[in-house]
């Protein structure tokens, strides 16, 4: 699949994933994919953790409450660190969401189904904080996202997008 493919297809996916382990080669692309996504002033504040034991699977999802993505087969924890690039500018979040987003890319090339959580565990009651913690994420890190990833039992539903012309333009704002 080229990477235009990959990224019409790419879709959130919240549905039920069949038990078919993720290999760890598999994984280690998702993740070399994240890793090789750019960085502000080359800061790399993203990390990484892949999680296909299902017993750490299962103490993750004792923890994420409501519930999300607890029949997929493998998981990857987002973390980062805020350090500041120059000037007290800190790029961590552009550097975690483009790794986020090369993932998600990679996971769909390879026929993979996930779903960005980021908002559901980083929310008030800090689920990501006892997620790290069964993890032994140093605290210098946080843990910002959770992505599931497995095979889907069913395909994933494409959103409903706004027509091209109502959010792109030539030449300035509106313009044609």
């Amino acid at each position: 699949m080229n990477v235009i493919d990959a990224i019409s297809a790419r879709h959130s996916y919240r549905g039920k994933f069949e038990d078919t382990p993720v290999p760890q080669e598999d994984l280690v692309k998702i993740m070399e994919a994240g890793l090789s996504a750019p960085s502000g002033c080359n800061k790399q504040t993203t990390s990484l953790i892949a999680v296909d034991n299902s017993e750490i699977l299962a103490k993750l999802h004792e923890v994420i409450d409501p519930p999300v993505g607890e029949t997929a087969p493998a998981a990857i924890c987002v973390l980062t660190q805020r350090i500041n690039a120059y000037r007290d500018k800190c790029f961590a979040v552009q550097d975690y969401s483009a790794a986020i987003e090369n993932m998600l890319l990679a996971i769909t090339a390879l026929g993979y189904q996930s779903c960005w959580y980021e908002g559901h565990i980083t929310d008030d009651d800090r689920i990501c904080d006892k997620m790290a913690k069964i993890l032994n994420v140093p605290e210098d890190y946080e843990l910002v996202c959770f992505l599931p990833v497995g095979k889907g039992v069913e395909e994933p539903a494409a959103p409903k997008k706004k027509a091209f012309e109502e959010r792109a333009w030539f030449n300035g704002f509106g313009g044609k």
